[in-house]
């Protein structure tokens, strides 16, 4: 799966799931503070993460996790891994 399909999925579905408007979503923009996630919100984010993609995250992947940028690292090697 390419960066920009990993992109294009994930925007989407935090675009829906968060009611976060597109132009929000900015590569370098600060996760947390764009999508006004709480530790609940973490809970669901992962969840759509694993379901959209196939993989399996833990606490400890988000430890480095602070950008849309960093997500997006994040998930693509993630499925890099188990490919």
């Amino acid at each position: 799966m390419s960066r920009e399909e990993i992109i294009d999925i994930t925007n989407r579905f935090l675009i829906e799931e968060f009611e976060v408007a597109s132009d929000v979503i900015q590569p370098e923009a600060d996760l947390k503070e764009s999508l006004d996630l709480d530790s609940l919100d973490y809970v669901d984010l992962v969840v759509l993460i694993e379901s959209n993609f196939g993989i399996k995250l833990e606490s400890k992947d988000f430890t480095d996790v602070i950008t849309f940028d960093n997500l997006y690292d994040l998930i693509g090697s993630k499925i890099h891994a188990i490919a």
